[in-house]
């Protein structure tokens, strides 16, 4: 039964997007001597809202002109509008803001695009520690977060200090590859006091029967807390798999004018990054066990905030004004 009716809701569905849409589609352009992409830019602010509208209409138009739009090179964008706009009989002269309107909305579409491109590479490039420059960053990581503690060795029990699981944290880098260590790079570098509030918190035992000197001669395993380190890789794949789904698309078409870049991609993650501790400590949990679950449900939070289309962070990255707001 519930197959029957799932074929009977696609059934309809294509007729509706194959059909009906169209028809609908036909109707308003002659009520109102507009194409649907006019009446998108005219009747939508600049940002998510217009933009996603924009790309679905490119997306499932019948001509494939439209559709290649949605794929070519940011440098190919204004020769792409032109195209357009020419296709669609529309004079530039008499719509001179439909053209900028297009544009920016088909620069963030293109943009998304490379970046997804550009974290993935990151993500599948693996650390090696025979690489100059990985070390480079990996030792600029310690320097940021323990900056007056010299580190005695490569291979040290003291990477647990910053939330590494053993003596070698390359081993904990092979999920997310160098894109881990570059958001926890950034989030140590550009949100600072940020960065070393969250791991001072992420030692502590999680009831004050002792005080901080007792607390630092107990062994850093048994913290109720979390490991930076390790939370900041999870928190990247979580940002990593918001980015892929498409589900980032809301926050960045709102804060990036035009191309989305690594940039807005690291300053979500040292939103995500914040807003997971602070989910932590409301949750209370009992043990490190519960870390899995209480991920989960900060995943569905976030997707549930993303989901309207006006959704975005501060627009002006700040390390101590960084939250969800409403544009």
């Amino acid at each position: 039964m519930k197959h029957f009716l799932r074929v009977v809701t696609q059934f309809f569905a294509f007729l509706y997007c194959k059909c009906l849409w169209r028809g609908l589609k036909f109707v308003a352009r002659k009520l109102t001597g507009r194409c649907e992409l006019q009446r998108i830019c005219y009747n939508n602010k600049h940002g998510a809202r217009r933009t996603l509208k924009i790309e679905s209409s490119l997306k499932y138009s019948k001509n494939e002109l439209l559709r290649s739009a949605l794929s070519v090179h940011p440098d190919k964008v204004e020769k792409s509008i032109d195209d357009i706009m020419g296709l669609k009989k529309i004079n530039p002269d008499t719509n001179p803001q439909l053209g900028i309107s297009l544009q920016a909305s088909l620069l963030q579409v293109v943009g998304y695009r490379s970046l997804v491109g550009e974290v993935e590479k990151l993500r599948r490039e693996p650390y090696d520690c025979e690489n100059a420059h990985h070390e480079t960053l990996l030792m600029q990581l310690w320097k940021e977060l323990r900056p007056d503690t010299p580190l005695t060795g490569r291979i040290s029990k003291q990477w647990c200090e910053i939330g590494f699981q053993g003596n070698d944290p390359k081993t904990d880098f092979r999920g997310m590859g160098l894109l881990g260590l570059h958001n926890l790079l950034y989030f140590a570098e550009h949100d600072k006091a940020n960065a070393l509030q969250v791991l001072h918190d992420s030692l502590q035992p999680k009831h004050s029967e002792m005080s901080p000197s007792e607390w630092e001669q107990k062994s850093l395993d048994k913290a109720i807390g979390f490991s930076f380190a390790i939370v900041g890789i999870n928190i990247t794949d979580l940002a990593y798999s918001l980015l892929v789904s498409g589900a980032l698309k809301t926050h960045l078409y709102n804060v990036a004018p035009e191309l989305p870049s690594l940039l807005h991609f690291q300053q979500t993650f040292c939103y995500l990054m914040q807003e997971f501790h602070r989910f932590w400590t409301e949750e209370d949990p009992g043990d490190i066990m519960e870390f899995n679950r209480i991920r989960s449900k900060f995943h569905r939070r976030i997707l549930k905030q993303l989901k309207h289309p006006d959704t975005a962070l501060c627009p002006h990255f700040s390390a101590s004004d960084l939250h969800l707001v409403n544009l």
